[in-house]
C-alpha cells in the first residue's frame, strides 16, 4: 500500500477522530440553533464562489479546523485578533479550493496516488519535505529520517502528527496548482524581435530643449465646470472611479465612565484588602487573586528598579511594610514588601560632570583636565552639584543635573565603575576620574547595594459599578427612543449638547469604525438592518453606548458624481485649464524663450542630453509618456505643437537623437523579458481567476 495510506492508518485514531469531533459538536449546535435552515431560519449562506454557494456550516468546519492546528502548535486556543486572522484564512483557502477546483476540472488536470507517493519517498521529494529532514551538517537531504519518522508517528506528540498530517494533506491540492501554474508560466516566451525592441528602447536616447507651463498658471478661478460636464467626464471615465460597497453612518458616544462612588468603594475595598494583606501566609497568592492584573502581582525588584513610590521611601523600607493605595494611571496600587535580601547583582546611582576635550592632542586634554580640577575645586568650597553639572557638563545629562540614575556592574566603562562601586557611601569622588570619553566629576547619590526586594503588589482598576453602567444606558437608550429619524436624531443631539461623530465609507468587513476599536456589530448592523434615516438601537462598543444613524449607502460599482464631485471637478478644471494654456502657447509664435518671454513666469525651459525611448517621464514635468514619444518622433531641428500632459503643456525641440547600437546576442534581453513576464503571470494566476470566480463575500451577515 502507498505510504499515504499506510500514514492514514496510523493517525486515523489520533488526529482526523479529534478533529471531526470538534467539527461535528460545533456543527450540531449551530444545526439546532435559531438561525437553522432546520427551523425556517434566514439565508445561512456565507457567499458564493464560482457558483458555488458556501454554507454558514462548511465554513465554519474549515474555521474550526485551523483552530484546531493553531491550538495543537501552540498550545493555547487562539486571541480574538488571531481569531480574525484564522477566518480570513479560512474563507482564502475555500476561494483557492472552489475557484480553482473549476479551473482543474475544465482542463483535465489532476494528480495521482502515484505521484503524491513519490513526493514523499520517490524521485521527485516536496520541497518542504527536503527542507525539513535534510542534515544541516552535510546539506544533504535524509530520507531514511522521513521513513523512521513515519514509522513512529503514532507515537509523536500531538502537535508533530498535527503538523504532518496539515503537511500530508496539502500535497495534493499545492501539486495540483503547481501543474496549473506551470500550464499558463510555461507558455511565457519572449522573442528575438521583442528583444531588439527592449534594447532600442534601452540605449536609444535624445537631446532635447523643452518649454513646461504647469497647470496652476491658470487660477481655479478663471475655470467653470458645471454639473453637465462632471457627468460626461464621470461616463467617459466610470472605470477610474469604481467603488466599493460602503456605509457612512452618524454616531453619538455615551461613555462608561466611573463616578466619584465607584472611586470611593475601591478606596474602601482596598481598605479591607490591606487589612488582610498584613497577617497572609502567602503574599504572592493573595496578591494574584486579588489583582486585576496579576502579571506583576509578585516581582523581585533590584533596589535600581523599585516602584517608583516605593523607591522613593527606601531609606525607611523593611520587611513587612505595606504602603499605598497609590492611585498611578487609573489604578490604584497597594504594595508589601514580603522580604528583603541581599543576594542581587550590585547597583549603585550616581551623577557625574563631563569634560570632554576639544581635540585628541594633548594640550586639548590637558585643557579639559584642568577646567574639571576648576570645578571639582568648587564643589569642594561648597557649590551645588547640579547647578555646576548644568553649567560646565558635556554629556546630555547635563539637563537633569548630571543624574545618571541607577546602573548595575558592566554598564559603565571600568575606571568610572570602579570610582562608582570603590566608594561605600555617598558623596563626591575625591579625584579626576579619565575615561575614554573624558574627565569626569562623580557624586555617589546611592552607594552599591546588593539588596533584592520582594514586593506583592495589588492592582485595582477604577471602573465603573454596574449603577454607574445602568446610568450611561438610560441615557443612551432614552436618547435612542426619542431619535427616530436622522433630524430627530440631529436635533436632539443638539439640544443635549452631544458631539456628533461621523463614520465614513465603512467596509463590509471592517472592525473598526474611526476611534471606535472592537465596534463589529455596528457594521453588521449597518449592513444587516439599517436602512437610510434609520437610527440604531443602543451598543457596547468597549467603554462607551453607542447609538448610530445610517447616512449613506454605497453599492459596488460606478460612483455617483456627488460621491466623487470633488475629485472630478479637479479633473475638470485641469482639463480646462490645459486647453487655456494650449490655445495660448498656440497664439505665439518664435523661439522657446520668445513664448516662455511672453507667456509669463510661470513658463520655464528645460534641457536634458540623454532622454531614454523607454522614459516614461520629463524632469521637472512628471509623467508624460505623450510627450516622450513626441520628442522621438520628431526630425532633429524641430518642434512638437503644444502638448497636453497631466501636470501641464510641454512644447518639445529635438536636438539630435543617438540610435541604440546593434548588438550580437540579444539573449540576456530576452531572459529579462522572459522573467518579468513570468513574475506578473504568477501574481496575475491568482487574480485572475478570483475575478472569474465572481465572489461574493457575505460573512458580515454572521461575523
Amino acid at each position: 500500500m502507498a505510504l499515504i495510506n499506510k500514514l492514514r492508518e496510523k493517525m486515523g485514531t489520533v488526529v482526523v477522530a479529534a478533529v471531526g469531533l470538534a467539527i461535528l459538536s460545533f456543527i450540531a449546535a449551530d444545526l439546532l440553533g435559531p438561525n437553522s435552515n432546520l427551523f425556517g431560519g434566514n439565508d445561512n449562506n456565507v457567499g458564493e464562489i464560482a457558483g458555488e454557494d458556501i454554507t454558514y456550516q462548511e465554513y465554519q468546519q474549515q474555521i474550526e479546523e485551523l483552530k484546531y492546528n493553531f491550538t495543537l502548535q501552540t498550545n493555547r486556543n487562539p486571541s480574538e485578533s488571531e481569531l480574525i486572522s484564522i477566518r480570513q484564512q479560512a474563507w482564502d483557502f475555500l476561494i483557492v479550493k472552489k475557484a480553482f477546483q473549476k479551473q482543474y476540472d475544465e482542463l483535465g488536470v489532476e494528480v495521482t496516488d502515484e505521484e503524491l507517493v513519490d513526493m514523499v519517498q520517490g524521485n521527485n521529494i516536496s520541497p518542504d519535505l527536503k527542507q525539513a529532514f535534510t542534515d544541516p551538517n552535510t546539506g544533504e537531504f535524509n530520507q531514511d529520517q522521513v521513513v523512521n519518522f513515519l514509522k513512529n508517528l503514532d507515537q509523536a506528540p500531538p502537535a508533530q502528527q498535527a503538523a504532518w498530517y496539515n503537511f500530508e494533506r496539502g500535497l495534493h491540492p499545492s501539486r495540483l496548482r503547481l501543474k496549473y501554474d506551470n500550464l499558463i508560466l510555461m507558455t511565457d516566451y519572449a522573442t528575438t524581435a521583442e528583444a531588439k525592441n527592449a534594447h532600442k528602447a534601452e540605449n536609444t536616447t535624445a537631446d532635447i530643449k523643452y518649454l513646461f507651463v504647469p497647470l496652476y498658471a491658470v487660477s481655479d478661478s478663471a475655470v467653470e465646470v458645471t454639473d453637465a460636464q462632471m457627468k460626461t467626464y464621470l461616463k467617459e471615465h466610470k472605470e477610474a472611479f469604481e467603488v466599493e460597497e460602503s456605509r457612512s453612518i452618524s454616531y453619538v458616544s455615551f461613555p462608561i465612565n466611573p463616578s466619584p462612588e465607584d472611586s470611593a468603594a475601591l478606596k474602601a475595598e482596598l481598605a479591607e484588602i490591606k487589612k488582610e494583606l498584613a497577617n497572609v501566609p502567602n503574599d504572592s497568592t493573595f496578591a494574584i487573586l486579588n489583582s486585576d492584573g496579576n502579571d506583576q502581582a509578585f516581582e523581585t525588584y533590584g533596589r535600581g528598579n523599585l516602584p517608583e513610590k516605593l523607591a522613593n521611601n527606601v531609606s525607611n523600607l523593611s520587611e513587612g511594610d505595606i504602603r499605598g493605595p497609590y492611585f498611578e494611571n487609573g489604578t490604584f496600587k497597594l504594595y508589601k514588601v514580603s522580604k528583603i535580601v541581599e543576594d542581587g547583582e550590585p547597583s549603585a546611582k550616581a551623577s557625574h560632570i563631563l569634560f570632554r576635550a576639544s581635540a585628541d592632542d594633548e594640550a586639548a586634554k590637558a585643557e579639559a583636565e584642568q577646567r574639571a580640577k576648576d570645578v571639582l575645586k568648587e564643589l569642594k568650597a561648597g557649590a551645588d552639584f547640579a547647578d555646576m553639572a548644568r553649567q560646565h557638563s558635556d554629556d546630555p545629562s547635563a539637563s537633569s543635573g548630571g543624574d545618571l540614575g541607577w546602573f548595575s556592574k558592566g554598564q559603565m566603562v571600568p575606571p568610572f565603575e570602579e570610582a562608582v562601586f570603590g566608594k561605600n557611601r555617598t558623596g563626591l569622588v575625591d579625584k579626576i576620574v579619565e575615561t575614554d570619553f573624558g574627565y569626569h566629576i562623580i557624586y555617589v547619590t546611592e552607594p552599591a547595594t546588593a539588596l533584592n526586594y520582594k514586593v506583592a503588589t495589588i492592582t485595582k482598576e477604577v471602573g465603573p459599578s454596574d449603577d454607574s453602567r445602568d446610568a450611561a444606558f438610560r441615557k443612551a437608550d432614552y436618547f435612542a427612543g426619542v431619535s427616530s429619524s436622522k433630524e430627530e436624531f440631529e436635533k436632539n443631539a443638539k439640544e443635549e449638547k452631544y458631539n456628533i461623530l461621523t463614520g465614513e465609507e465603512i467596509y463590509k468587513n471592517a472592525r473598526t469604525i474611526g476611534n471606535l476599536a472592537n465596534s463589529r456589530e455596528v457594521v453588521r448592523w449597518a449592513y444587516n438592518d439599517a436602512s437610510i434615516g434609520e437610527v440604531s438601537p443602543v451598543f457596547e462598543v468597549d467603554d462607551n453606548y453607542v447609538v448610530a444613524v445610517l447616512t449613506k449607502e454605497v453599492e459596488k460599482g460606478a460612483a455617483d458624481l456627488d460621491l466623487v464631485r470633488q475629485e472630478v471637478t479637479a479633473k475638470v478644471k485641469n482639463e480646462k485649464k490645459a486647453e487655456i494654456i494650449r490655445k495660448k502657447l498656440t497664439g505665439i509664435n518664435g523661439s522657446l524663450e520668445e513664448l516662455a518671454k511672453a507667456f509669463g513666469s510661470d513658463a520655464k525651459i528645460y534641457s536634458t542630453s540623454d532622454l531614454k525611448l523607454s522614459s516614461s517621464t520629463l524632469s521637472n514635468v512628471g509623467f508624460a509618456p505623450t510627450a516622450v514619444g513626441k520628442a522621438f518622433g520628431l526630425e532633429p531641428g524641430k518642434r512638437s505643437e503644444p502638448v497636453i500632459v497631466d501636470s501641464g503643456v510641454v512644447i518639445i525641440e529635438l536636438n539630435s537623437v543617438t540610435k541604440a547600437n546593434e548588438v550580437a546576442d540579444y539573449s540576456n534581453y530576452k531572459n529579462q523579458l522572459q522573467q518579468s513576464a513570468s513574475s506578473r503571470s504568477s501574481y496575475s494566476i491568482m487574480e485572475a481567476v478570483k475575478e472569474n470566480a465572481n465572489i461574493e463575500d457575505k460573512r458580515y451577515k454572521f461575523f
